[in-house]
């Protein structure tokens, strides 16, 4: 249905990366998992480096999961924009290429006891 606007309408994102203090929004979501229904939202410095975002947040969220302590992070399946992405552990999420906003997401094959796939 089309919209007719009575002037013009500038949008104003309220959720920039000037707005979180020196930290950015990174979604991350687990294919095919039951326990999860959605992407995970963290609020993580950008020169978090990915092995420190692997250790502390996203094992910290996964822990629920009966699996989390058989995941083996050097063999997960990572996928950036819909493509499969191999992360460098060993350098930070900005120079990986991980911006503001961006998600991305992991499949653990063999781990399936939660699994829809």
């Amino acid at each position: 249905m089309p919209v007719a606007a009575l002037k013009e309408y500038i949008g104003v994102p309220r959720d920039s990366v000037d707005k979180f203090l020196g930290q950015q929004l990174v979604y991350v979501s687990r294919d095919h998992h039951l326990l999860f229904a959605s992407a995970f939202l963290t609020c993580v410095p950008p020169q978090m480096k990915f092995r420190e975002f692997v250790e502390g947040p996203l094992k910290t969220l996964i822990q629920p999961d009966p699996d989390a302590e058989k995941v083996d992070w050097t063999k997960v399946q990572w996928l950036k924009s819909n493509q499969p992405w191999q992360p460098q552990f060993n350098l930070s999420l900005k120079e990986n290429g991980i911006e503001h906003k961006d998600q991305i997401r992991f499949q653990t094959p063999g781990l399936n006891t939660l699994s829809a796939a």
